[in-house]
C-alpha cells in the first residue's frame, strides 16, 4: 500500500498548492460553525442569565450577537464553501484526467501477448471503475480527513478553554474509537480488492458476451448465457456480501462507541450544574460541541472505508501500469530511414512462451525491393506469425530480421511501422464515420486524398451509396457494414499511407467470389511496386508471385515460383491439386 501511494502522489505533485488553499478554505468553513455553541453560551450565561442588564440591553445584546454572527453565515461562507467544492472537484478530476492518460498511453505500449492473454474488460474495468475509485483518496485522504482533523482540533481547543474536566470526560471514548477502527479496518481493504476484481469479472463477461451476442443468438444459448452470468454475477453478490458483512460490523461498534460519549458528557454535566460548579450555558455549549466533535469522527469511520476501497483500486492501477512491455526500443535505437524493401530473415525461430515450444524453426529467405512475396501451408504452419515478426509485434527468439540491413531490434519501433501497410483477414474499424476511418492512415490527409484512396481500393461507389457517404458512422467493429465493405475500407486507409512495405494477410479469404474480385484488384493495385508479403488462402490468387514459400510445423520446405513449385511435385503441388478439385 504504501508503495502505491508514493506513486499515486506523484500525480499529486502538481497540484500541491490547490490542494493547500482547498484545505485552508475548509477550515474556515468548518471553523465558522464550531462559533454557534460559543455563541449558545454567550446567550445563555452572559445575556439571558444576566442579573446586571435589563431588559432593553439583553435584546439589544441578542441582536448584536445574532445579527453579526448572520453576517458570517450569509456574507463569508457562501463564497468559502462555493470555492472549496470547486477547487477539491477541479483537483481530484485533473488528477483522474492526468492517471487515464498515462494509462491510455501505457497500454499503447503493451504487446499483442498481453492483450492476447487480458480480458477486455478487464482493462476496461482498471482504467475506468478503478481510478475512479482513488479519486475517494485525494477527496477524503488529501483533504477531509485533515479538515475533520482540524474541526477536532479546533473543538478540543475551544472545550479546554471551557472547562478542562468536561473535555477530558468527552474524550474518553477516543480510545476505544480508535482501536475499532485499527481493528475493523485492517481486513477490509483485503474484501474490497476481492469485490473489485469481482466486478471486473462481471464486465468482462458483459463486454465479451455483448460483442458475441450474434453467436449466442444463433445458437439459441440465451437461457445457457442467462445461466453463466448468474453464476458471474452471484460470485460478485457474494463478495459484496463478505464485503458488506465487515463493514455493517465495524459501524456497529464504532458508531456505539461514538453514540455512548454525549450519555457520559451528560451524566458528568447534569450533576455539575445541579451541583451549582458548572453553567448551564456550558452544559448546552458541551452538548452542541458533542456533535461537532463526533460528526467529524464518524466522517473518518466512512473515509477509512472509502480509503480502504481506494487503496485496493490503487493497487490495481499500479499493478497494469506496471505490466512490462515485450516491444521496447533499445537504448541505441536509430530512426529507420525511408526503406527500399529489402527483408532479410537469417536462422530465425520463434516462440511464443519462455522456454515454449517453437512455432517457427531456422527460417532462412531474402526479399528484394519490390518483390511479391506469397506465404502458403496448412493452418497453424507459421505464416501469420512469420508475417507477425516483420512489423515486430514480436521479437524473434533466435536469428534476426532485417529490413534494408537494418536489424529491426536496432531501430525505432514507431519509425519502422510507420512504412508498413497492413490488411488482416479481419479488419478492424472503429466505431466513427468511414472517413475517420480512412484517415487512420494519415491523419492529416485532405478530403480529395481520402476520396483518391477510396476510388483507388474500389470503395468509393458503395461509400456515396451510404446514407450520410463519407460522413456516415460504420457501427462497433463496422457491423453496418459487410465484409467486402469493411475491407475495402482498410485496403483504402493503406492507399493513404502509401508505405513502401504491403503485408496482406489472408486479405480476400473469408469474402464472396464478387467482393474477392473487386479486392483482388485493389489489392494487385497496392502492390505495385512496392515490397508485399502475402499469406494466402486461395492458391489461384498468389500464382503471379515472384516467389512462393511453402510453410509446414513452423519451417519453410519449398520455395519457387508457382511454375517451380509446381513442377517439383510437393507440398505446394499437393495442396494446389486439392484446390483445384475442391473448386
Amino acid at each position: 500500500m504504501g508503495e502505491s501511494i508514493k506513486r499515486y502522489l506523484k500525480f499529486v505533485k502538481p497540484y500541491n498548492g490547490l490542494i493547500i488553499l482547498t484545505i485552508i478554505l475548509g477550515v474556515i468553513k468548518f471553523a465558522i460553525p464550531l462559533f454557534l455553541p460559543v455563541l449558545m453560551k454567550i446567550v445563555i450565561d452572559d445575556v439571558i442569565g444576566s442579573s446586571v442588564m435589563s431588559p432593553e440591553v439583553k435584546t439589544q445584546q441578542l441582536f448584536y450577537w445574532l445579527g453579526g454572527t448572520a453576517l458570517v453565515f450569509f456574507i463569508i461562507r457562501p463564497p468559502v464553501e462555493y470555492y472549496r467544492q470547486y477547487y477539491a472537484q477541479y483537483v481530484s478530476n485533473a488528477i483522474l484526467y492526468d492517471i487515464r492518460k498515462q494509462l491510455y498511453s501505457h497500454l499503447q505500449k503493451l504487446s499483442l501477448s498481453y492483450y492476447s492473454n487480458t480480458r477486455a474488460g478487464e482493462v476496461i474495468s482498471r482504467v475506468i471503475n478503478d481510478v475512479e475509485q482513488t479519486k475517494n483518496f485525494v477527496m477524503i485522504g488529501l483533504m477531509n480527513v485533515w479538515l475533520d482533523l482540524a474541526t477536532i482540533v479546533i473543538a478540543i481547543s475551544i472545550m479546554l478553554t471551557m472547562d478542562v474536566q468536561l473535555t477530558i470526560v468527552t474524550l474518553l471514548a477516543f480510545p476505544f474509537y480508535a482501536y475499532s477502527v485499527k481493528h475493523f479496518f485492517g481486513k477490509l481493504r483485503e474484501l474490497t480488492g476481492k469485490r473489485s476484481q469481482a466486478l471486473a469479472d462481471v464486465q468482462s463477461y458483459l463486454h465479451e458476451r455483448v460483442a458475441g451476442v450474434s453467436v449466442i443468438k444463433s445458437f439459441a444459448l440465451e437461457e445457457q448465457e442467462q445461466k453463466n452470468f448468474n453464476d458471474v454475477n452471484r460470485n460478485f453478490l457474494a463478495k459484496a456480501i463478505d464485503h458488506t458483512k465487515w463493514n455493517a460490523k465495524a459501524f456497529a461498534v464504532v458508531n456505539t462507541i461514538t453514540d455512548v460519549a454525549p450519555l457520559l458528557v451528560l451524566t458528568y454535566a447534569g450533576y455539575q450544574v445541579i451541583n451549582g460548579s458548572l453553567s448551564v450555558g456550558t452544559l448546552v455549549a458541551f452538548v452542541a460541541f458533542i456533535d461537532r466533535l463526533y460528526s467529524p469522527l464518524r466522517r473518518l469511520v466512512n473515509s477509512s472505508t472509502s480509503l480502504t476501497q481506494s487503496f485496493a483500486s490503487m493497487d490495481r492501477v499500479f499493478e497494469l501500469m506496471e505490466q512490462k512491455y515485450d516491444i521496447v526500443d533499445s537504448p541505441n535505437a536509430v530512426e529507420l530511414p525511408p526503406i527500399n524493401g529489402k527483408i532479410e530473415f537469417n536462422d530465425v525461430s520463434f516462440a511464443y512462451e519462455v522456454n515454449g515450444e517453437p512455432v517457427l524453426r531456422s527460417i532462412n529467405f531474402v526479399v528484394n525491393p519490390g518483390e511479391t512475396i506469397a506465404f502458403v501451408g496448412m493452418s497453424g504452419g507459421g505464416k501469420s506469425t512469420i508475417i507477425s515478426l516483420i512489423p515486430r509485434f514480436h521479437d524473434v527468439t533466435g536469428g534476426s530480421v532485417k529490413v534494408d540491413d537494418y536489424d529491426l531490434r536496432d531501430v525505432q519501433v514507431r519509425s519502422l511501422r510507420e512504412q508498413i501497410g497492413i490488411v488482416l483477414q479481419d479488419s478492424i474499424l472503429f466505431s466513427d464515420s468511414v472517413k475517420s476511418n480512412i484517415l487512420m492512415g494519415k491523419p492529416d490527409a485532405t478530403d480529395d486524398e481520402v476520396m483518391a484512396a477510396a476510388v483507388a481500393a474500389n470503395a468509393h461507389d458503395f461509400i456515396v451509396g451510404l446514407p450520410d457517404g463519407y460522413d456516415t458512422k460504420v457501427g462497433e467493429r463496422g457491423v453496418k457494414l459487410s465484409g467486402g465493405q469493411k475491407q475495402r475500407i482498410a485496403i483504402a486507409r493503406v492507399f493513404l499511407k502509401n508505405p513502401p512495405l504491403l503485408v496482406l494477410d489472408e486479405a480476400t479469404s473469408a469474402l464472396d467470389l464478387e467482393s474477392e474480385a473487386l479486392i483482388q484488384e485493389s489489392l494487385d493495385r497496392l502492390a505495385h511496386e512496392r515490397t508485399t508479403l502475402i499469406v494466402a488462402h486461395r492458391l489461384s490468387t498468389i500464382t503471379h508471385a515472384d516467389k512462393i514459400m511453402v510453410i509446414d510445423a513452423g519451417e519453410l520446405k519449398e520455395m519457387g515460383t508457382h511454375e517451380q513449385l509446381m513442377s517439383q511435385q510437393g507440398i505446394y503441388y499437393g495442396l494446389f491439386q486439392v484446390q483445384m478439385l475442391g473448386d
